[in-house]
């Protein structure tokens, strides 16, 4: 299985470098990880319930962080351990890309292999399966991102006082879409 994929990060590249590398947000973000602990340096033993198709197991697992290029990009290896539902092992390439002052494209493609029980599932089931969790991943790490590195908005200018009456609301809008 591979999944290629980018997603825009509403913060500096040093800020998503940091939050990539925050084993709490990370824990926070990951759908169904209950645990995520550092082992040695730059690995990690991590233990997550997933649903993969029809099998749902607790994957018991090891990830370890490669070829770092603090803050662009990162090489993640993995392999876990699902008891009767089966296994899995692979590695992510991981590169962040900053596209504006507050903005970063994070870029990765993962690769994976799977045995057991979710290899009998089907591939079509298990690329699903990956991809929502990936969609919910990046859901959770950006709502993680905006609470942690919130810009304060500017102030809305007081509104004028609003028209009174379905044409006048109606009027008053159209105006505004054309400077008027």
């Amino acid at each position: 299985m591979q999944l290629t994929h980018q997603q825009t990060l509403p913060v500096t590249q040093a800020q998503a470098w940091e939050a990539l590398n925050d084993t709490s947000l990370l824990q926070q973000a990951i759908p169904g990880c209950e645990s995520l602990t550092p082992s040695g340096d730059n690995q990690f033993e991590v233990l997550i319930t997933a649903a993969i198709g029809p099998v749902k197991a607790r994957f018991k697992g090891k990830l370890q962080l490669e070829n770092l290029q603090p803050p662009t990009s990162y090489t993640l290896r993995f392999e876990g351990q699902g008891g009767a539902a089966g296994h899995g092992k692979g590695n992510a390439e991981i590169r962040l890309e900053a596209t504006g002052p507050r903005e970063t494209v994070l870029h990765y493609t993962a690769h994976a292999t799977v045995g057991g029980k979710i290899a009998q599932i089907g591939s079509r089931l298990v690329d699903m399966a990956a991809q929502k969790m990936a969609t919910d991943f990046f859901e959770a790490f950006n709502a993680r991102l905006q609470e942690r590195y919130a810009v304060v908005a500017a102030p809305v200018p007081a509104a004028a006082p609003a028209p009174q009456g379905l044409l006048a609301r109606l009027l008053a809008w159209i105006k505004g879409l054309f400077g008027g």
